[in-house]
């Protein structure tokens, strides 16, 4: 898709077609994810998984005006060349930055919207900065493009699609490091763009069925307020309350659940997403 090798399945035949994005650099075969297509096919649905660019087995890539947007448009372009038609695009964390971004940028392909963990306050989304792109251009800036294949970040896109090595060392040192500034420069919080790369005004226009998870209270990374805002802008959203408590996402990062993965309950989203998806796209 835009010239890039992009790793996905499909599971389930039939039905209203999905497409699922995890967060992070984490990959479409990560716990959870399988698991909540499987539940969500098991109702009818046709679901997508995949790995955007940088992750997982998909090919690494270092252009457009940011990553998510980047990938955004790779997700719409393999919804199309997967003939799914409109398609409901849901996602977490990362994933649901990714999907608000498909859904504003290809209206054409979005049947509804499904998002939860929406990375938002001047804390959260400055570390995004420094998580995404920060080590990738300390390393150039110091050692080269050797340093950053040698990152402990891209050992498993590099491990699962070795070509990734060499197309990490082709990068130009100079129009890396611009690039890593740019996407980085993405996540300054701004006046009129709650969500990175997302002017609201062009949320206010996203006139399709969408669902908000209200984040937790205790959630730094992804405020609260954020997913209020959010689903207010949405005119078509409902806001609703996750079906997990409010430390869901401190709790992910425990000893203990680390061993299990972030997106470990994730399957439990498939009811509410599924009795959503009947009340509002029918």
């Amino acid at each position: 898709m835009n010239g890039l090798s992009i790793s996905y399945e499909l599971i389930g035949t039939t039905g209203q077609p999905w497409a699922v994005t995890p967060g992070g650099r984490y990959s479409k075969d990560d716990p959870g994810i399988r698991e909540l297509a499987t539940e969500l096919a098991r109702t009818g649905r046709r679901v997508l998984i995949w790995d955007r660019p940088n992750t997982g087995a998909s090919d690494v890539c270092f252009e457009g005006a940011s990553e998510s947007e980047m990938q955004a448009d790779t997700l719409a372009a393999l919804i199309r060349h997967l003939d799914l038609g409109p398609t409901v695009i849901a996602g977490g964390s990362g994933g649901s930055r990714v999907s608000l971004l498909t859904a504003a940028r290809h209206r054409d392909i979005t049947a509804g919207l499904a998002i939860w963990w929406l990375t938002g306050g001047v804390y959260g989304l400055m570390s995004l900065a420094v998580h995404y792109a920060g080590g990738s251009f300390t390393a150039a800036w110091r050692d080269g493009m050797e340093a950053v294949a040698a990152l402990p970040e891209w050992a498993v896109p590099i491990e699962r699609n070795p070509g990734n090595r060499q197309r990490i060392l082709d990068q130009d040192r100079g129009e890396f490091l611009a690039t890593m500034e740019r996407w980085m420069a993405v996540y300054c919080p701004r006046e009129g763009e709650l969500v990175p790369g997302v002017p609201d005004a062009d949320v206010r226009k996203l006139d399709v069925p969408a669902l908000v998870l209200r984040s937790g209270e205790s959630d730094r990374h992804h405020r609260r307020e954020t997913s209020e805002r959010i689903a207010e802008l949405l005119p078509r959203a409902v806001l609703r309350e996750p079906p997990w408590g409010d430390t869901e996402w401190e709790d992910r990062h425990t000893p203990e659940a680390q061993k299990e993965g972030l997106f470990f309950r994730w399957p439990l989203l498939a009811p509410m997403l599924v009795a959503w998806a009947d009340e509002a796209l029918g």
